[in-house]
């Protein structure tokens, strides 16, 4: 289990007043705010008044990048607002008396890995728990102080946080890389006063401790890490990944894990925070942000290219996080903000393009509002109508004198393209416009030239030729500028055939490119991408229905069969492997230059290569079904099921080497501070996983189909196994199934890849196992019956272990502690071991009476006598006691042995003592769950000696099920348990356990079995 415990320290003092002075700004954000009719002053204010409270109450260290100082802040926001300095004093108290937000920190436990193995399987089955600490630290010393001085604080005990203030993950079962992806809010007691809360907190620790999933004494589980954090060292948003710390020296390399956490508000007490959505709030300061840095842009002569000031983007941070607005929404806010801010005042569109490629990566629909989906629709169609009446006017509005006209025309039909290609445009605008066809319309429209009244015939003819040479010089503009944008950004007519005739001229230009610095003269060649831009999706069209089809034409002449001795899948996975390869080609090839459009070119191949994936899946099956109706012949059926497993797993292998080939993280390093790496995980790597899983899937499917097959003939070779006579002896009644299970999974041992072999192994043994327990509790009067039945399972036992000796199988290895030994204690409490093994009394008897109160959750067990004990001694018995205990014992940790009193000098004695353990149902109905009753000999010398011991099963206690009538000790009858001596030296699970020599646990059991052991021998 992973736990953490926070201890939060509060920076003391506040931002101080300043005076400050700026001249009105026009303000822009009109009638958006709040009430309608409200003055626009009272709008203003209230924005005001929370932009505020969010310098007033940051929290957090200050990250480098952002301005740390809040009286630069204040000074900001007063200029961004055209606040007077009387005015902005006054808000600013206001401010201070409003009650104070909750602090909260949100924190996302997302993964860990190389954690230790804690498991005799060599994993763990960790989870973690996260709480704070609200306990007063010692100022530290000044030697403290400095981070080179600071030593890692050691484990915190996990009871300094009580049970009801702890929050806990899941538990992931059975690795050492476990992914959890599960968010937490941490919050203070809202009961008390927050700055109460500030003299009290001092520090945030956060400690983390890893266990088992098998509780141990007290509840107590296996510890592989902790980690100390301080409130002081964290940002407002981090996301890291954190080394664990050891509690000793003994393993030092405790793994990593990866947080994220946020430190938010919960009821803020501003008006706009009360009244209106967290999303709507966040707009309008960033359209007031945006406003005050375009308007200063302006009027210092210069173009804002979109980038905000370091005090506007702090504002803005602090306020999202504080808000806990998730990056979907900031986006869109960022969208609607300048999407309509473009609309009134001058600055370059291209900005807009990074929020269409955040929108388009992140979209879904569901997460949005109606109010939110028709608010973005309206975006949408008012930036559309505002593009497409600037193009009816292009001449005037982006003339040619202009040396940035050309750069703004294309922006704009880059935008408006990318716009109308949207997802989201295309879901929430019912009416999808037609793009090429409005923009056509809109250059039809005639632009404006000068008037030539008719006058003398001379003057006539002037005129005529100076019209000519007016529409001669447009013509030719057009031709050479305009003609080249609009085909370029909106013409989308080519033809497949061009396209892939285009491709060899774009490789072969990019060679010409790269060896450029060769030539004396200059190449214009500068973006020459872009001239085949339209190309692009034909030529990924054309490279992903190519390897479809020879991928199905493989898989319609594949018969099935393995490649060769060492090859154990099929000619089809060789030609989807080329076709794999063929892609990968094609992507060095492009080789394109801009770094967004090429993410998105890497998108659609990683979609086509996962279509192919799947779709190769479903035909191999249907191949594999064809054939096998053609022949009928069962074992082949298998043996090609067998081809099937193997050629998926093949795939499942080329799948996840195409990160690699598709070299992934020079793309990732390419698209740092473009877009975000959780849209890049979003995108790529969730649709690469989600198609793993979808293969493994296939895999369990088919191999389940082969045990299935198997399933029939192994039931019924045991009913004959069961149904043998009795004077057959047993080693002859096992040898027509172990004949079967040979026969059958000779081809498989050999065809099958080693992971896919191990998984039918074992569905076929615990097959063979559920028929034997079927056979087992069937109601038969003779011993050799049952004897024959143990031989079974013991040689079944044996030949499953021989068979996963194959490199990398453990069979029963793999089982760990916990299961082997509850699976002892069945075996020895289990009426089929009973009736094999105890044939008389040969060591004597114990009589009990046992029964369950549900209503104290009290196990009672009445030892009432011992007969016919066997005198170790020449002189007799000594004194014999009865011992109990409840097994297995890591299921039982409370509890402890108890002892009956010594009778001396008695063979038969009369004990009639009762005892209760506490335990709880569900412990004493589990597989396994028994009373151990241990008769000794009292020795005060040496050590005691064994009479011999009985196994009684938990699982039908009177009383168990609840019934109170049924535990009443009147009815409850008595139970004799006949006395036997352990003999375990050919026990397989013993000798399993043996073999685990770093295993403090399994040692320690086999010591004591072996003790009893001796004992036995030495009294025989």
């Amino acid at each position: 289990v992973l736990t953490f415990f926070f201890k939060w320290r509060y920076p003391t003092g506040t931002g101080r007043d300043l005076e400050m002075s700026s001249s009105p700004l026009t303000q822009c954000l009109v009638e958006e705010l709040t009430v309608t009719c409200h003055p626009l002053a009272l709008q203003l204010n209230l924005l005001y008044e929370e932009v505020l409270y969010t310098i007033l109450h940051r929290k957090g260290k200050p990250e480098p990048a952002f301005v740390a100082d809040a009286d630069e802040l204040y000074e900001y926001v007063q200029k961004a607002f055209s606040m007077d300095p009387e005015e902005h004093h006054v808000i600013l108290q206001r401010v201070r008396e409003l009650e104070k937000p909750i602090f909260c920190l949100k924190v996302t436990v997302k993964q860990a890995k190389g954690i230790l193995g804690k498991d005799v399987s060599g994993f763990s089955d960790p989870y973690c728990l996260l709480g704070i600490e609200s306990k007063r630290q010692e100022p530290s010393s000044d030697s403290s102080s400095h981070p080179e001085n600071k030593k890692p604080l050691k484990a915190v005990v996990k009871d300094m946080i009580p049970e009801d203030q702890t929050h806990r993950t899941q538990v992931i079962n059975q690795t050492l890389n476990p992914v959890w992806n599960e968010t937490f809010i941490l919050d203070l007691d809202m009961e008390e006063s927050v700055r109460h809360k500030l003299g009290e907190l001092t520090d945030l620790h956060g400690l983390k401790r890893m266990f088992k999933e098998a509780r141990k004494d007290k509840g107590q589980d296996d510890f592989l890490g902790n980690l100390v954090l301080r409130l002081q060292d964290l940002h407002c948003r981090n996301d890291h990944w954190y080394n664990l710390e050891p509690r000793t020296e003994t393993h030092p390399d405790r793994g990593q894990c990866h947080l994220q956490s946020l430190m938010t508000h919960k009821k803020r007490a501003t008006s706009l925070s009360k009244t209106q959505p967290s999303y709507t709030v966040h707009r309008h300061l960033l359209q007031q942000m945006v406003l005050y840095e375009i308007l200063q842009h302006q009027a210092g002569s210069t173009s804002w290219d979109g980038e905000l000031s370091k005090h506007a983007t702090t504002i803005l941070y602090l306020h999202a996080a504080q808000k806990d607005l998730s990056d979907f929404h900031q986006v869109m806010a960022q969208w609607l903000a300048y999407s309509k801010l473009y609309q009134t005042l001058e600055f370059n569109c291209s900005c807009l393009l990074h929020q269409i490629t955040s929108i388009e990566y992140q979209w879904i629909q569901e997460r949005l509002r109606p109010e939110q989906k028709a608010e973005l629709a309206e975006s949408f169609q008012s930036l559309l109508a505002y593009g497409i009446s600037l193009l009816q006017k292009y001449r005037s509005v982006f003339p040619l004198s202009s040396p940035t006209s050309t750069h703004r025309l294309q922006s704009l039909l880059r935008v408006l393209l990318q716009m109308c290609k949207m997802k989201a445009f295309q879901e929430l605008c019912t009416l999808t416009p037609n793009l090429q066809q409005m923009v056509m319309e809109a250059l039809k429209v005639q632009g404006d030239f000068p008037s030539f009244p008719l006058q003398t015939m001379e003057e006539n003819g002037k005129a005529l030729v100076r019209l000519l040479v007016e529409v001669n010089g447009d013509l030719e503009r057009c031709y050479k500028t305009w003609n080249k944008f609009f085909t370029n950004e909106i013409d989308s007519s080519m033809s497949q055939l061009t396209a892939e005739s285009l491709f060899q001229l774009y490789i072969s230009l990019q060679e010409l490119y790269r060896m450029k610095s060769f030539l004396d003269g200059p190449l214009a060649l500068t973006d020459f991408h872009q001239w085949f831009k339209e190309a692009i999706p034909k030529w990924l069209q054309k490279t992903y229905m190519i390897a479809l089809e020879r991928t199905q034409r493989a898989i319609q002449v594949d018969q099935l069969m393995p490649l060769g001795e060492l090859t154990k899948h099929s000619t089809s996975t060789v030609d989807l492997s080329t076709c794999y390869a063929q892609i990968v080609k094609t992507w060095q090839q492009l080789d394109w230059p801009d770094p967004e459009e090429a993410f998105m070119i890497m998108v659609k191949f990683v979609e086509d290569m996962c279509k192919i994936a799947l779709t190769y899946c479903k035909l191999i099956k249907t191949r594999a079904e064809e054939l096998s109706s053609k022949q009928r012949d069962e074992g082949d059926a298998a043996n090609r099921l067998c081809i099937v497993v193997n050629n998926v797993e093949q795939l499942r292998l080329l799948i996840l080497k195409l990160p690699a080939q598709l070299d992934w993280g020079l793309l990732e390093q390419r698209m740092e501070g473009i877009i975000e790496p959780e849209q890049i995980e979003h995108t790529l790597h969730n649709q690469l996983q989600s198609t793993i899983t979808c293969l493994d899937h296939e895999i369990r499917d088919v191999v389940q189909n082969l045990a299935k097959k198997l399933d029939a003939g192994i039931s019924r070779h045991i009913q004959k196994l069961a149904a043998s006579s009795d004077s057959k002896d047993p080693e002859d009644s096992i040898i027509p199934l172990m004949k079967f299970l040979e026969s059958e999974l000779q081809y498989m041992n050999q065809h099958l890849v080693q992971e896919n072999f191990n998984c039918l192994l074992e569905l076929l043994w615990n097959h063979v196992l559920n028929e034997l327990t079927a056979a087992a509790n069937q109601q038969q009067n003779s011993s050799r019956y049952y004897k024959r039945l143990k031989f079974a399972l013991q040689v079944g036992s044996t030949w499953q272990q021989s068979m996963g000796q194959r490199p990398g199988f453990g069979g029963l290895h793999t089982a760990n502690n916990c299961s082997l030994l509850s699976g002892f204690h069945r075996a020895w409490s289990s009426p089929f071991t009973l009736r094999l093994e105890i044939r008389s009394e040969k060591y004597g008897a114990v009589t009990i009476k046992a029964l369950y109160r549900p209503s104290e959750q009290k196990l009672r067990v009445e030892v009432l006598n011992a007969v016919n004990l066997i005198p170790l001694d020449s002189n007799g018995p000594r004194a014999p006691f009865v011992q109990r205990t409840l097994e297995p014992r890591h299921e039982f940790p409370e509890v402890v042995a108890r002892n009956t009193q010594c009778w001396k000098n008695e063979l038969h004695p009369l004990f009639d003592e009762a005892f209760e353990f506490l335990v709880p149902p569900e412990k004493c109905q589990q597989a396994g769950a028994c009373l151990l009753l241990t008769v000794f000999d009292y020795d005060k010398v040496g050590a005691n000696d064994l009479e011999g011991e009985a196994f009684f099963p938990l699982c039908n206690v009177p009383g168990l099920t609840g019934d109170e009538e049924a535990a009443d000790p009147a009815r409850v009858s008595q139970t004799r348990l006949p006395l036997m001596h352990p003999k375990p030296t050919g026990d397989p699970l013993l000798k399993l356990l043996e073999s685990r020599k770093g295993d403090k646990e399994a040692q320690a059991f086999v010591k004591l079995r072996k003790q009893r052991a001796k004992q036995s021998k030495e009294s025989a």
